[in-house]
């Protein structure tokens, strides 16, 4: 139970809360668009044209906000974030075969590790300004299916 309190009144309720979005600046909203719609299947929830977008990433989900012309990189080298968020991304897939196709289409990925009494095998990769996702699937799960 919450308390909610006005200046001379204290009201007691009940409140839920829950995460629904979360949103990374970035610099090429674009790319990173295409990024999580190609390797995560994401669909498109509301967009506006290279300056906003959001995925339907499951019951969150997940929004690209370009950042601020003065904090644009018009340098030659590609826009790095510097983050400690790291996405985390369950799925059904064989995490061994789906790990290969993304380091075949260029995805940095680290090796799959899971930890004794952890039931999930995961691993992290980074999408095409840094930031840092994990793919993880219960250890359990057959993995029959691409």
């Amino acid at each position: 139970m919450c308390c909610a309190t006005i200046p001379g009144k204290n009201y007691f309720y009940k409140m839920t809360t829950r995460l629904t979005r979360v949103i990374l600046f970035c610099n090429d909203v674009e790319k990173l668009k295409q990024f999580y719609q190609q390797h995560f299947t994401f669909t498109i929830a509301e967009e506006i044209k290279n300056e906003w977008v959001v995925l339907n990433a499951g019951p969150i989900e997940i929004a690209f906000h370009r950042i601020g012309e003065a904090y644009r990189n018009q340098n030659v080298k590609p826009f790095r974030i510097e983050s400690n968020i790291k996405l985390v991304l369950s799925t059904d897939a064989n995490i061994t075969l789906f790990r290969t196709k993304l380091m075949q289409a260029g995805v940095p990925m680290q090796e799959i590790k899971s930890f004794a009494g952890y039931n999930y095998l995961f691993c992290d990769g980074e999408d095409t300004e840094g930031n840092v996702f994990q793919i993880v699937t219960p250890k359990i799960r057959l993995h029959s299916h691409e």
